[in-house]
């Protein structure tokens, strides 16, 4: 049997988001054939540690070298000297950079890298930041590839951190679809029970400044008193949220349901997803709407408005009004939402299966390995 490669993960945080349930679920996938190392950028940060596969080798060393502090030449021999031990680096969003750099000042003799990018924080929601558009390009130019998820990400690599095309590879987020399909799990959200009438609007967020999700909040209180909202996540705008219920006076139709794992256990519990961020690129949460069957309200961020069915397209709109009048006419249409939501799970099973992102993924590294078939075959 051949040796395991031993990967190293630089991520910027590792907490249960998108990038990181990606990440753990290929880990997942690739079994004993991989060992793992991870290093987070936020050291407390660690919630998607418990989604791993206990089978699964994975490391969270203690004594490694930080990914953040002063940018110096010390800093990234140290960084460097670390990589040495590895077969292949992947590192993770800005939060990892100091990595990539590391690569481009002391590449001889380190592994290949990949970088991915998955979108930005509230800081970077309205406009890039100039200096981290250059120290990217500065970093960049010993990748193995920059893998990236959305269209708008894909145009941003190539326009602005002047990316080549064969640097740059697509690689759309995947789920199993088919789990999606089963009715969901009774009880799967905490403290919340339908009542007879109810119109049951959903998201699931981190509670994040860039989620915007006092809007949502906003958005709900301009609609009649069947219709109670649901959230799925945790973080710390958990206060604000509450707050701005309060102040719309609905706090008794909003339910914070906190972080929920395997979303394909609750979601078919909502009626209609929404989406409120100020900045996403192609947010997982909309897959895993689309495949249950739920028509999606969202502004126009990212690749949402691309990513959804035809007849889901006019609900996807810039600006609060809009996103409150695209829940109306769902909450108000019972037809709609059925109709809307049987051309999304159509095209989620057809777009959006994980099989096709494993695959892409896996070609990726082994090529990067030199170990055709490690991961396929």
């Amino acid at each position: 049997m051949n040796e395991p490669a031993k990967i190293l993960h630089l991520h910027s945080t590792f907490s249960l988001g998108g990038k990181e349930a990606r990440a753990v679920r290929l880990m997942n996938v690739f079994g004993k054939r991989a060992s793992h190392t991870i290093l987070s950028a936020m050291p407390e940060a660690l919630g998607a540690r418990d989604a791993i596969d206990p089978a699964i080798a994975a490391d969270f060393p203690q004594d490694a070298p930080s990914l953040i502090g002063k940018p110096g030449v010390r800093r990234y021999r140290a960084l460097a000297r670390y990589m040495r031990q590895f077969d292949l680096v992947l590192s993770y969003n800005w939060g990892s950079m100091d990595g990539v750099m590391t690569h481009r000042l002391f590449g001889s003799g380190l592994p290949p890298i990949i970088h991915h990018e998955d979108g930005f924080n509230a800081d970077e929601a309205d406009r890039l930041k100039s200096k981290r558009n250059i120290y990217r390009r500065l970093a960049f130019p010993t990748l193995h590839a920059l893998v990236v998820p959305s269209l708008q990400l894909r145009r941003i690599a190539r326009t602005v951190w002047k990316q080549p095309e064969g640097r740059v590879r697509q690689i759309s987020n995947g789920i199993p679809v088919e789990r999606y399909a089963e009715p969901p799990e009774f009880g799967a959200i905490p403290g919340f029970e339908r009542q007879p009438g109810d119109v049951v609007v959903g998201t699931i967020a981190g509670l994040r400044e860039v989620k915007d999700l006092p809007r949502l909040v906003r958005a709900v209180a301009e609609l009649p008193d069947n219709v109670r909202l649901v959230i799925a996540g945790e973080g710390p705008e958990r206060e604000a949220i509450e707050a701005e219920a309060r102040r719309c006076g609905i706090s008794g139709r909003v339910s914070l349901a906190g972080f929920l794992d395997r979303p394909s256990r609750y979601v078919g519990h909502f009626d209609i997803f929404a989406l409120s961020s100020r900045s996403e690129q192609f947010p997982i949460s909309v897959v895993e709407a689309m495949a249950a069957g739920l028509p999606v309200a969202s502004p126009s961020v990212g690749d949402v408005e691309s990513m959804v069915s035809a007849e889901n397209r006019p609900l996807v709109a810039l600006g609060e009004v809009d996103l409150a009048g695209a829940l109306k006419e769902l909450a108000g249409d019972e037809g709609l939402r059925a109709a809307i939501g049987a051309a999304n799970r159509e095209k989620a099973a057809s777009h959006y299966d994980e099989g096709r992102m494993i695959g892409e993924y896996a070609g990726l590294y082994e090529g990067a390995l030199g170990r055709p078939g490690l991961f396929t075959a």
